[in-house]
């Protein structure tokens, strides 16, 4: 039922293209999954979001199990009715958001006890078999073990109890988790360590046969180059060549262009959504910020040639820092759009030009392009 088939592989880079196949559709590879949290892309219709080219994307299980509850969601008829997205969908372990609940969480081997400070202080507690609990009543195609996910910087003792907490919790997870159209992936951890990425994943190499894996613990603090000299080895020269690999939390493009050179085949990430709520766009021309007053008599469109709706649509530059500045939400939508695609673009791009051999020569245009300025 999850299979993963590789395409083409670029014979100048590590990338590769593929297609990754699931009971609610295949995903070419490389792709960009867009994040909805909370069961939603904030402000974008699963019509909208098929519009600009969306093949699978996230939820929250942590958000998700708060609220509205996993058994709700369950009752009707799981998050793919629920959302009224019929494509596959990924669910994350929300692992992330509990370690990011500063001083109100206490972990222990069992697992781990915390305070839902953002949704009353409610008390709750988490074992692995709970957390595969929820994330099949949820009913996400693909589901991530339990970890945990030190920031950066860590001591590095901090770091090797991370990687020891979440190779005893994924064992747990592979035996607690019993759903056949179900895929669960296992979690990379071991912060800029190379040594403790390796035992992560060789522990999770001996632990089953999980059908794809986890990335974590990147882009937690570090610059790019920093998590590039561990990320670039470790996938290249380490990871499993028949099954897909998870770069998870990375959005910006030119790390996802690089990520992909590595033989990165997925990429999740809230920042095109949560920038363009914040008034900026990706573009060709480097990120743009619709708030600054110089857009303010500008006639073109975000970027000539894209086919978004906020591009295709012929909505000026112009017009979209009008509604920056006056906080419409119809800014926002069109934002949002037109940074999914972008991205969703980027990949197909990308996808093109590993088929055709020519993915070192893509990498070099755009790191050449002002495009890279995206940060």
């Amino acid at each position: 039922m999850f299979t993963y088939d590789i395409v083409a592989a670029d014979n100048t880079t590590h990338a590769r293209a593929g297609v990754f196949h699931t009971p609610h559709g295949d995903v070419p590879t490389p792709i960009f999954m867009p994040v909805g949290t909370k069961a939603t892309v904030k402000g974008l219709l699963p019509s909208s979001l098929k519009e600009v080219g969306t093949k699978i994307l996230l939820a929250n299980t942590y958000h998700c199990s708060m609220r509205p509850g996993a058994e709700l969601i369950a009752s009707m008829g799981g998050l793919h009715d629920f959302m009224r997205w019929d494509g596959p969908i990924l669910t994350d372990s929300g692992g992330f958001q509990v370690f990011s609940l500063g001083d109100h969480f206490k972990l222990s081997d069992e697992g781990v006890r915390f305070h839902a400070v953002d949704y009353g202080g409610e008390v709750v507690s988490w074992t692995p078999e709970e957390n595969m609990r929820i994330a099949q009543l949820l009913g996400a195609d693909i589901v991530m073990q339990l970890d945990q996910c030190p920031g950066y910087p860590a001591e590095r003792s901090f770091v090797e109890r991370a990687v020891e907490l979440s190779s005893m919790w994924a064992d747990r997870c592979y035996r607690a988790h019993t759903r056949k159209d179900q895929a669960l992936f296992g979690i990379v951890q071991g912060g800029m360590h190379m040594d403790l990425r390796l035992r992560s994943l060789r522990h999770l190499e001996e632990c089953g046969d999980f059908p794809g894996y986890g990335i974590g613990g990147y882009s937690v603090g570090e610059d790019h180059a920093t998590m590039f000299e561990t990320l670039a080895p470790l996938v290249s020269e380490h990871m499993p060549t028949g099954k897909p690999r998870y770069l998870m939390g990375v959005g910006n493009p030119t790390t996802l262009v690089h990520g992909v050179a590595c033989g990165i085949d997925m990429f999740d990430c809230v920042l095109p959504t949560r920038t363009a709520r914040m008034g900026t766009a990706f573009s060709n021309e480097g990120r743009l910020n619709l708030k600054n007053a110089r857009f303010k008599r500008d006639e073109r469109t975000l970027d000539e040639g894209c086919q978004c709706p906020a591009c295709a649509g012929g909505f000026t530059r112009a017009y979209l820092h009008h509604l920056v500045r006056q906080k419409e939400m119809t800014g926002a939508i069109l934002l949002s759009l037109h940074n999914i695609h972008y991205l969703l673009d980027l990949m197909r791009r990308a996808r093109a030009a590993i088929i055709a051999g020519e993915y070192g020569e893509f990498v070099r245009a755009w790191d050449d392009s002002p495009a890279a300025n995206d940060f």
